[in-house]
């Protein structure tokens, strides 16, 4: 399958058309994870883990920068 970019204002998009999203089986609201591997472009939907380590990751660094505060608010 060969596709093109679309302008899509000042940016460019890659269309998904139905086909390519059942072969996918994703849908408009399914989160997407883009790797590049030698210079190629892996487009996988995010796995139930996958999602469990962002919100990991990101409870972490929200802990870490506003300890603190936390610290403040539990007085």
């Amino acid at each position: 399958m060969v596709k093109n970019l679309t302008r899509l204002g000042n940016s460019s998009a890659l269309i998904f058309d139905k086909t390519l999203m059942d072969l996918l089986e994703i849908d408009e609201q399914t989160p997407l994870k883009l790797t590049v591997e030698n210079r190629r472009l892996i487009v996988e939907p995010l796995t139930e883990s996958d999602r469990k380590n962002r919100v990991r990751t990101a409870s972490r660094k929200l802990l870490k920068d506003n300890a603190e505060l936390y610290r403040r608010l539990a007085k």
